[in-house]
């Protein structure tokens, strides 16, 4: 019993060593990225554009290709094919200085490609272990398209009931 734990303790403090080299390492890598860039790209993080896969208000500026190209665009919305972001990815790193890629984001309140009932309504169920699934099925479904960031579930508040999420 005491051997097992002795073992227990050296490999949880041997795990806690390694993930603070790690983050050791991501801190210098970070802290470096951020002495290499421009005022302007730092800025540039803090854009994000919509692309036209849902549009409802204004859409992507003509010139969108040659902002990301100059490194002023950090993320963009509503692209969702693999073709698009990976496209979008590869002018990323083929053109701008410090090749950070872009996030993608995207809308994935109840499903992405396969559709499954609002949020409320799974939680209605009670029915935690299907609810898990139907989330981790849409997630792998927008991973798949390339997006790395999703909204959901959605608790929207506002008092104009013809906003669609009310």
């Amino acid at each position: 019993m005491v051997q097992t734990f002795s073992v227990l303790i050296l490999l949880v403090f041997s795990i806690n060593l390694w993930a603070a080299g790690d983050a050791a390492k991501m801190n210098t890598f970070i802290d470096q990225l951020m002495k290499k860039m421009t005022l302007e790209e730092k800025v540039g993080q803090l854009v994000q554009y919509s692309g036209d896969a849902a549009v409802t208000g204004s859409s992507v500026r003509d010139d969108f290709r040659e902002e990301i190209k100059k490194g002023r665009v950090g993320s963009m919305l509503n692209v969702v094919t693999p073709e698009s972001t990976n496209g979008i990815q590869k002018l990323v790193l083929e053109n701008t200085r410090l090749k950070i890629p872009l996030l993608f984001g995207y809308d994935v309140i109840h499903g992405h490609r396969t559709i499954f009932p609002i949020p409320l309504g799974e939680a209605a169920t009670w029915n935690l272990p299907l609810i898990e699934k139907s989330a981790r099925i849409a997630a792998t479904e927008a991973a798949a398209d390339g997006l790395h960031w999703t909204f959901a579930p959605m608790l929207d508040i506002a008092r104009d009931p013809r906003w669609g999420r009310v």
